[in-house]
């Protein structure tokens, strides 16, 4: 039967069983066997093998990546690289020799898989186009050095404080609406000032007699021992009135001791009395001149007395700086040194009272004077600033000379904290100027 096997092939051997034929019950029946090999060709890629064409293959676009296509050890996904290089040969990968003479060294490192090519040798030749692989590793290290750039300036952003948190507990802070509040104010501000060039219309008095009058008014109020927001509200008042109104010399310190009293009516708990106002101003007037006086203001004026004053914008803008008693104290003697001035008029009472803050904070030399909270809550920027802070400087400077010291010696005492006696910020007027 051996021998017919061999002459005729269509009794011999199926070709797809890997066994032979057995006889059972008088029929050839098919030997199953175990699909085993001899270890000697168990992965004759490895070991002995004759090798395979291997290339450092330069893909088109859509693959980035350089494989050996022929041998299924080396991922498809990964990059050719040293490292790469290294791991191969650990596990005995079997040299790619036909192609790899194909490609200069470029100073490269060979390996027992695949020729290793240096990145710089790639940049520094013309031949050859940079692999894919390689500018996309270029073009994430860039990515990622800009990420990194613009996470430190985020970083370096200083952060606005929020000044109503520890205020939330206290209804009298109205911390529900204190913005939409100070979003009027400045809206009603435009409308409560009054022009420059209102004392061109007064026929008997002048820019001096206004400022010898509210020097004298705030000696009165500091007498008197009233709230700020009184003093602030009178100066208001006379400015008004007299851009509508004009006066004679005679009865302007009548207009003053007036608007002093409307403005006690409206802010004060107790209100002097008449005759105190009388007294005070050396009985130049009867009770009777200061009530038709009162008429005639409260009637030019049209009874708005619900106007804001830089006073308002003080204590918002202090509490922005985190201002203690020696900064409010010395920020509240520039802004009432610039009541004095008539000049000082043509600025918003929110840029005063900015400008005051900034400039006492310059004068106490504390570092990082104007801090983003304060640009925030003020919407003044420094520089913006500078104009009329460098007006304050001047008037801190000759303060205690002239004949208008009524500030100066206000704020010369132990209860305002000696604030006048402090040294100008002439550093920066010098620098900014």
């Amino acid at each position: 039967m051996a021998g017919s096997d061999e002459n005729n092939p269509g009794l011999g051997r199926p070709a797809y069983f890997q066994g032979g034929l057995r006889m059972e019950g008088g029929k050839f029946v098919p030997e199953i066997r175990h699909n085993r090999r001899a270890l000697s060709n168990i992965n004759r890629n490895l070991v002995g093998a004759p090798t395979y064409p291997c290339t450092a293959n330069k893909r088109s676009l859509p693959e980035k990546r350089t494989t050996c296509d022929k041998n299924p050890l080396i991922p498809l996904h990964r990059p050719i690289t040293r490292k790469f290089a290294a791991e191969m040969a650990n596990k005995q990968q079997p040299p790619c020799l036909e192609e790899a003479k194909a490609i200069p060294s470029f100073n490269s490192t060979a390996s027992e898989d695949c020729i290793i090519v240096d990145v710089d040798d790639y940049k520094g030749t013309n031949d050859l186009p940079i692999p894919m692989f390689v500018k996309h590793t270029e073009a994430i290290l860039d990515e990622n050095d800009q990420m990194e750039e613009v996470e430190m300036e985020d970083i370096a952003v200083e952060p606005i404080t929020d000044i109503d948190s520890c205020d939330s507990q206290n209804p009298l802070a109205v911390v529900d609406y204190v913005e939409e509040i100070y979003a009027y104010y400045r809206k009603a501000e435009s409308s409560s000032g009054v022009s420059l060039n209102y004392m061109a219309q007064q026929f008997d008095i002048n820019e001096k007699m206004r400022a010898i009058l509210i020097d004298w008014l705030i000696e009165v109020h500091y007498k008197f021992e009233l709230m700020d927001e009184t003093l602030f509200l009178t100066v208001n008042l006379i400015d008004r009135f007299l851009a509508r109104q004009g006066v004679v010399r005679k009865k302007l310190q009548l207009v003053g001791v007036t608007a002093m009293l409307l403005a006690c009516k409206y802010e004060e708990v107790t209100v002097p009395v008449v005759e105190d106002l009388i007294l005070i101003s050396d009985k130049a007037y009867t009770r009777k001149e200061v009530i038709e006086m009162e008429k005639l203001m409260v009637n030019a004026l049209q009874f708005n007395m619900s106007v804001p004053t830089p006073y308002v914008f003080m204590r918002r803008f202090l509490k922005a700086a985190q201002s203690d008693n020696k900064l409010e104290l010395l920020s509240f003697f520039m802004i009432e040194l610039c009541l004095v001035e008539y000049e000082m008029l043509r600025f918003p009472p929110s840029l005063l009272a900015a400008a005051a803050i900034y400039t006492a904070q310059c004068t106490l030399k504390r570092s990082r004077q104007w801090t983003k909270t304060s640009e925030w809550h003020t919407n003044y920027t420094e520089d913006q600033l500078m104009e009329c802070s460098n007006l304050m400087i001047a008037f801190h400077q000759k303060a205690g000379t002239g004949k208008n010291t009524g500030v100066y010696r206000k704020y010369s005492t132990f209860r305002f904290g000696y604030a006048a006696k402090s040294e100008p910020a002439i550093s920066l007027l010098d620098t900014r100027l």
